[in-house]
């Protein structure tokens, strides 16, 4: 890039990079010049926003676990509409399948990269629990509501519903088909739940 051109959001720009990086190449070959080679910038742009190549895949897996966690936040508020099943499958399908599998495979290569993520954003936050974490508070809220039979396991269902879309995406990758195989999974767990709490 020529010299006093801004770089526009360069942060998201590098962490776009390391996703196509991992995609391309896989995670082994993720390089503070890979990545800044992908991005087309000069190399020390990503060491004026981090002090370290360490310190730059923590804050990509805290940026990408914090995007994933938004999808799922509103979860809970569905509670008592539409259906168990849909809400939990739109919450899941509205998940950036790219972010998340590029997350997933790096932490499987850096596995430290979980408590660089919890000491941000608090313990039991890191990639896919926040997934499974929102999928059990809401499936708790329609208990109460009785849209879901007493004693149903609410946490071994959030847990499902995270191993569903953590393996249909590693498997999968993030296409079409990878999104008909999680609406179809998700529906089986909790597809037989009253789609209205009964009088």
């Amino acid at each position: 890039m020529p010299r006093g051109v801004a770089t526009p959001e360069p942060r998201q720009q590098l962490f776009a990079a390391v996703e196509r990086v991992i995609a391309q190449d896989g995670p082994g070959r993720l390089t503070g010049r890979a990545v800044t080679r992908q991005a087309g910038v000069a190399t020390g742009l990503l060491y004026a926003h981090f002090a370290n190549f360490d310190d730059f895949l923590v804050g990509y897996a805290v940026d990408r676990t914090f995007q994933i966690a938004g999808e799922v936040a509103a979860l809970a508020g569905r509670a008592g509409t539409g259906t168990v099943a849909g809400n939990l499958s739109d919450a899941v399908l509205a998940v950036p399948a790219g972010a998340l599998l590029a997350l997933t495979r790096l932490t499987a290569h850096r596995p430290e990269l979980t408590a660089g993520v919890e000491a941000v954003l608090g313990t039991g936050n890191a990639g896919l629990r926040t997934i499974e974490r929102a999928s059990a508070d809401y499936l708790a809220a329609e208990l109460r509501l009785g849209r879901l039979p007493a004693g149903v396991d609410t946490e071994a269902l959030g847990l499902a519903v995270a191993g569903v879309l953590h393996h249909v995406v590693l498997t999968c990758g993030t296409g079409p088909t990878a999104h008909v195989l999680i609406r179809r999974a998700v529906t089986a767990l909790v597809g037989g739940f009253p789609a209205v709490a009964a009088p």
